[in-house]
């Protein structure tokens, strides 16, 4: 996997939302930075993991990348493909081959259509299938592609729990055969029991298609789990891009660290024996973010340079860094 060509590449990307001020004559006076200069790849039958505090920039990163939120710069490509001002109509047979699973299961399925209409739907839009009733196969195949009876495809959505709801956005996300799942925190709003089947779903559904993920949360745990690479995040840059396995053993920006320490442990010998890492302050906001490094004012380590300079993602083999103590 690490010598295939990119099935996603994104460079320089930055999302900004203007602020504008006056009633009468109103004028831009700044923007918020939610996403400013985020690079990163993903390879076929890849996970990524893409983590961070709440308010960083992940999800916009994510929906940036679908085009369902327009790049204020930078490039997306995708197979080759450069994507980030394509037309709808040139988007249409790529976005076949990228889907998303969101956050919340029952907010992302229509309550008025039966589970085999919301499966069969984009169906409809990308012209798969010949008729209704072979629609309705797929459907009922896919449900129970995804552990779902496929007699259930006649009920609502109010009907299922959240992890089958989660379940069903997974099942209709797959009847576009994509090559590219963007997932959006796809478990933090179920149950922890649940959780764990919805994440072996995930890599059986890998195993079986192929399919490359980019994988946004919080919980480094799940993220550990799932991913084969992970990016930290930090105020709308990417701070620190290292294999799964290199960044829990040596994570090397101060703020991976700190993310990682903030995870227990279920052992009280062991948790009261590591070392501490201490974050102060909160977080600043993307509007008028701090000079030099990002982090810089809540950083133990900081020193006068960071401040001053933005650091640069370095690549230092194994993983690359944005730091200047490093």
């Amino acid at each position: 996997m690490p010598h295939d060509p990119p099935l996603l590449s994104v460079e320089g990307l930055k999302v900004h939302f203007p602020v504008h001020a006056g009633v009468i004559r109103r004028r831009q006076v700044g923007a918020v930075k939610a996403v400013d200069g985020v690079s990163f790849t993903v390879r076929p039958g890849e996970t990524l993991g893409l983590v961070g505090e709440s308010g960083c920039g992940k999800s916009t990163t994510g929906l940036a990348v679908l085009r369902m939120q327009a790049a204020s710069a930078g490039r997306i490509v995708f197979d080759g493909t450069d994507i980030t001002h394509s037309s709808r109509a040139a988007l249409r047979p790529f976005r076949r081959r990228m889907q998303m699973i969101y956050q919340d299961p029952f907010g992302a399925l229509d309550p008025r259509m039966t589970v085999a209409d919301i499966i069969a739907e984009p169906m409809i839009v990308h012209n798969i299938g010949t008729s209704r009733a072979e629609r309705r196969d797929r459907a009922q195949d896919l449900l129970a592609m995804v552990g779902l009876r496929p007699d259930m495809a006649t009920r609502y959505v109010h009907e299922f729990s959240g992890g089958q709801r989660q379940r069903i956005g997974i099942a209709r996300a797959l009847s576009m055969q994509p090559d590219l799942l963007i997932c959006d925190e796809p478990v933090s709003a179920l149950d922890v029991s649940i959780q764990a089947q919805i994440v072996n779903l995930f890599e059986s559904l890998q195993d079986r298609f192929g399919l490359a993920y980019l994988f946004i949360a919080h919980d480094l745990a799940v993220v550990r789990h799932m991913s084969d690479r992970i990016a930290v995040m930090y105020l709308g840059k990417i701070v620190e891009i290292a294999g799964r396995d290199a960044l829990y053993a040596r994570p090397l920006h101060p703020y991976s660290q700190a993310l990682l320490a903030s995870i227990a442990i279920p052992d009280p010998e062991l948790e009261a024996s590591r070392p501490q890492i201490s974050v102060t302050g909160e977080v600043p906001g993307a509007l008028n973010p701090p000079s030099g490094c990002r982090f810089h004012p809540r950083c133990p380590r900081a020193a006068a340079v960071c401040a001053r300079e933005e650091p640069v993602l370095r690549d230092l083999g194994e993983q690359a860094v944005a730091c200047h103590l490093v």
